[in-house]
């Protein structure tokens, strides 16, 4: 006889019960995926994986204060599920008092899903966009070009619970596309990416043809030395920069004078203006097509991230509203700690507040400047003022008079976001976008692109 397949709630339900710690809190994320990988106009691999995570924070208050103990597993059966709540009372018991110690969050009725099976992912998410992609392979194929990449579909959903009563579910699909053009001799390079709840709303063939034209303009090819240009970032490169100002924006850090967001001789720069065009940096879980957990799953303490916040709900919250600093990331802990407001981060940024005009319409109005593809290799080199190097990527083009003309060597850049905002002249049209760099970890923005008079090209890269 096969053994009782449980539920991740019963899971959940299970640990709370054999927890003899002062407080538990108890995650379990289902994980499923699905994958296409292909090369050279072909499909290479396909597959489906299944997988649980099971996360159990346990709580002791002790007279010096109460510590925490946290403990991660896959796989964890029913009988191995009492040596996971032991363990990570015996690491609560072996800590010191935890710094960001709080109360749990109070329990709510529950949510009705909770009870629910896990949502799944399949091979069925690319249904109509295989065939797609064969037609996309047989037009580059046709063209002289051939494609790689992959698309990818995951989907996680998270059942919370805790000793005050919390229990919480939340389903999170998150689906990228990437795609890479060469010519046959492997010299041009062109790449396209995409962010997607389901496929449905992503078409390879596209992705392809604006492949092809940026194909067609590395035909001519133009050497520059490193500078300072006029540049136009696309959605996408906007996304890798001001994702990383995101992650850079703790409130306790601000407050204790190490970020780019301290006000010199004490205190922070919330309310002060960062850039003169009318933007506004977002983030709302509820948002069309980038919705996120409406409230806290921290698997860990850090930052101004704590363990003691899971299950608390995260409303929408402006981050720079009308240009000026609104709000920096704060737990429940940094918050009281600092006097900032309580703003917990968020699974996805839009930035709002420019104009109308597409990127191909910034193209038109260029008298001479670069269009840059993607940035990659990102890295900070001074946080005091968020000072990042990197490098281009799979496409620098110039443009002259309202047209591309050709595509110019890749370039090593040094750039604070924060200063690109101060500095950035024009902003487009917000659209859906793949940030290249960070697509493991932050998928879900919206982003214009935008136009930098005096973007800093620091040095020539011989990288594709």
């Amino acid at each position: 006889m096969s053994a009782p397949t449980y539920t991740p709630h019963e899971i959940v339900e299970r640990a709370l019960e054999l927890s003899r710690a002062d407080g538990c809190v108890v995650i379990a994320d289902e994980e499923s995926t699905a994958n296409l990988r292909w090369a050279g106009n072909a499909l290479t691999t396909n597959g489906v994986t299944r997988g649980r995570t099971l996360t159990v924070v346990a709580t002791v208050d002790g007279r010096e204060g109460t510590a925490s103990g946290v403990v991660s597993r896959s796989a964890v059966t029913l009988d191995e599920l009492e040596s996971l709540v032991r363990a990570a009372e015996a690491a609560a018991r072996g800590a010191g008092p935890a710094e960001d110690a709080q109360p749990l969050i109070a329990g709510v009725p529950q949510a009705p899903e909770f009870t629910e099976p896990p949502a799944e992912t399949s091979s069925a998410v690319f249904a109509d966009f295989a065939p797609a992609l064969g037609e996309a392979f047989a037009r580059a194929r046709a063209g002289g070009r051939e494609l790689y990449g992959f698309a990818n579909h995951e989907m996680v959903s998270t059942y919370l619970g805790t000793s005050t009563g919390l229990r919480l579910r939340h389903d999170q699909p998150t689906g990228t596309l990437e795609l890479n053009a060469k010519s046959p001799d492997r010299t041009r390079s062109a790449w396209a990416g995409r962010s997607t709840r389901d496929f449905k709303d992503v078409d390879p063939g596209v992705l392809d043809a604006e492949l092809a034209v940026r194909l067609g303009w590395a035909e001519r090819r133009v050497d520059l030395p490193a500078g300072r240009y006029e540049t136009l970032l696309p959605p996408t490169a906007v996304a890798d920069l001001l994702i990383y100002q995101m992650w850079s924006a703790s409130g306790r850090d601000a407050v204790e004078g190490r970020t780019v967001f301290s006000r010199p001789g004490g205190g922070t720069r919330l309310g002060e203006r960062l850039t003169e065009l009318p933007l506004t940096l977002r983030s709302d879980p509820h948002a069309p097509g980038l919705e996120s957990a409406p409230f806290v799953v921290a698997h860990s303490s850090g930052g101004d991230q704590s363990v003691f916040d899971n299950g608390l709900p995260v409303p929408a919250t402006d981050w720079i509203a009308d240009g000026a600093l609104e709000n920096l990331v704060t737990s429940r802990f940094a918050a009281a700690l600092t006097g900032l407001p309580l703003a917990p981060s968020l699974g996805n940024l839009i930035l709002d507040g420019g104009d109308d005009r597409s990127l191909e319409e910034m193209v038109a109005g260029t008298e001479r400047g670069l269009l840059l593809t993607c940035l990659w290799y990102i890295r900070e080199v001074d946080p005091a003022t968020l000072l990042l190097t990197g490098l281009t990527r799979d496409g620098v083009y110039l443009v002259e008079d309202g047209e591309v003309t050709g595509e110019v060597n890749n370039f090593r850049f040094n750039e604070s976001p924060v200063d690109l905002l101060g500095r950035a002249t024009e902003a487009g049209r917000t659209e859906k976008t793949l940030p290249r760099e960070w697509s493991d970890w932050f998928t879900r923005a919206a982003m214009p692109a935008l136009r930098v008079p005096d973007f800093n090209m620091s040095s020539v890269s011989r990288g594709v």
